[in-house]
């Protein structure tokens, strides 16, 4: 089940409008790397390449898994789904007028995890009580906090190897970051994923990550190995840390 995802030179954007110039990262099995930067520097749109909803102008996006790689330019979202990557976008993007389960069933559509709807359902209710409480309620009178951990658990129900997250804590009080965060890693040991993490809350992204990318105006601007790298580094300090 091992998963690996290398992206390199991904040029990309909207129409006339470039977006990402020359960005390459990589992200190894059992891993959480945060992607960190402000906004409009290009997180989200990195991730949508990765999944296939925007499409690169230049570069190379491949997935290796049980020793083989696929490029995954070119493909469409639900190919890489079905290869094993969800995501959870930036704003959650439920149905609102259908209920939390409804919700939760339409994210195993993928093949691989129809043969096992009843025990990832059951995990995902056990994993977030107060979706079972309120599995009957429409997603879209839940709180802010509330549809975070259901597109969390949307995800998780096509049962993936690999899960980017875009930006988990927008629109969030500050006490539900840390809860979103801290489900984040749980899942993410519990489930044994590979986990890409978009996000602008420095603190909170580090607190689980294994190391990360700060990207600037659609550029790496420094890799960091370690979150004691990214913490020290001059470009954390000045945009991040206010020193």
């Amino acid at each position: 089940m091992a998963s690996r995802l290398v992206a390199r030179g991904i040029e990309a954007g909207y129409g006339a409008v470039r977006v990402l110039h020359g960005v390459s990262i990589e992200v190894n099995e059992g891993e959480t790397v945060a992607l960190l930067g402000t906004n409009g520097n290009g997180k989200s749109t990195l991730l949508k390449s990765l999944m296939g909803l925007v499409r690169p102008a230049a570069g190379e996006i491949v997935l290796e898994t049980d020793g083989r790689s696929t490029s995954l330019v070119g493909l469409g979202p639900e190919e890489i789904v079905g290869l094993g990557v969800a995501l959870v976008p930036e704003g959650r993007r439920l149905f609102p007028r259908l209920t939390v389960e409804e919700n939760l069933l339409l994210g195993a559509y993928r093949r691989e995890a129809r043969a096992h709807i009843e025990d990832t359902l059951a995990f995902c209710l056990e994993a977030f009580p107060v979706l079972r409480e309120r599995r009957r309620q429409l997603a879209g009178s839940m709180s802010g906090g509330e549809q975070q951990m259901l597109a969390l658990a949307r995800a998780l129900m096509t049962r993936p190897r690999m899960l980017l997250i875009d930006e988990p804590s927008v629109g969030l009080a500050p006490i539900l970051v840390s809860r979103v965060i801290a489900k984040i890693r749980e899942l993410k040991e519990t489930r044994h994923l590979t986990v890409l993490m978009a996000e602008q809350n420095f603190h909170q992204a580090t607190r689980i990550a294994d190391r990360g990318y700060v990207i600037v105006h659609g550029e790496i601007a420094f890799e960091g190995r370690s979150t004691r790298e990214l913490t020290e580094h001059e470009l954390v300090k000045k945009y991040y840390l206010g020193v």
